[in-house]
């Protein structure tokens, strides 16, 4: 099925919706941003950390759809203060929807001030933190979380003596720890308070995540990943259904071959027991009430 097809059986207008989305001038933010539009959607407000990117591609959204509103947060996610100042932003906005799409994958390390592992705090602290603190005001407007999980998570099992994965060298378990966090603890988090939360993950696509490696490496394999891979249009559409579908809970939205390609599908996960999963919700509480105390929330 084409993907205009699958977009006319498998969506509806968003006439009148505000969504809010992170990473949205990566590959499949700006894809996410695109399908919004043409579905009519009356507002965007991205979640960016670079004013640059972030201002073209409000300009590119609104020279194709006029009517449509297009604002812009800046919010790095390594930066609490950051998170802290887009959190209280969003709490003053009509928001329908949040898709917290912005992730990080084999870039320099470091501590955050935070005390974290940056890898660690941007793809789980802080959208994490983002769903706690907003999941009341999103459910009073009857709206929901979109979060990009990635079966990456199925690299890592969690360590207790090693919570943000810092000594570890390994992109690929750095990364996979931290979106375990995420696609466990935050689905938890959303039904205590009542809000619908969807666990998306786009197989893989060709983005800028995915060029991670050697640029001489890159430079002989990323026309072949362009052959075999999705294109962020066609991986966006798992993550786009979040906004429509509600799958039962433990389950999640992805590719349907092999969790790498194809249109999308619900799927339940069976990557985490019970005990690790409550070790996760857990831990994932006591991170957020460090960051509401170094925040001065608590």
């Amino acid at each position: 099925m084409m993907t205009k097809a699958w977009l006319g059986k498998n969506t509806v207008s968003l006439q009148g919706k505000t969504v809010a989305i992170s990473g949205s001038t990566g590959g499949l933010g700006k894809a996410l941003c695109a399908h919004m539009a043409a579905l009519g959607v009356a507002r965007l407000i991205l979640l960016d950390r670079n004013a640059g990117k972030a201002e073209a591609l409000k300009n590119a959204l609104t020279q194709r759809c006029p009517d449509l509103c297009v604002d812009i947060v800046l919010t790095d996610l390594a930066d609490m203060h950051s998170v802290e100042n887009a959190a209280k932003t969003l709490e003053k906005q009509p928001i329908d929807a949040l898709i917290l799409n912005a992730g990080a994958y084999a870039v320099p390390r470091f501590i955050t001030s935070s005390g974290y592992d940056n890898v660690f705090q941007i793809n789980f602290a802080a959208p994490y933190y983002l769903v706690r603190r907003l999941a009341p005001h999103l459910q009073s407007r009857g709206g929901r979380v979109v979060l990009v999980g990635s079966i990456a998570h199925n690299y890592s099992k969690t360590d207790p003596f090693d919570v943000d994965f810092r000594t570890r060298k390994k992109a690929s378990l750095v990364y996979g720890n931290a979106k375990r966090y995420l696609m466990f603890a935050a689905p938890e988090a959303a039904e205590w308070a009542g809000l619908e939360l969807v666990v998306t993950h786009p197989g893989i696509a060709v983005t800028g995540i995915t060029a991670h490696y050697p640029k001489w490496l890159y430079a002989l394999i990323k026309y072949p990943m362009k052959v075999i891979f999705m294109k962020p249009k066609r991986a966006s559409l798992s993550i786009l259904r979040g906004l429509f579908e509600t799958p039962p809970k433990g389950c999640w939205i992805g590719p349907r071959v092999f969790d790498v390609w194809g249109l999308p599908r619900t799927k339940r996960l069976r990557t985490c027991d019970e005990l690790e999963k409550a070790f996760i919700v857990a831990e994932a509480e006591r991170v957020y009430q460090d960051l509401c105390r170094r925040e001065g929330r608590a």
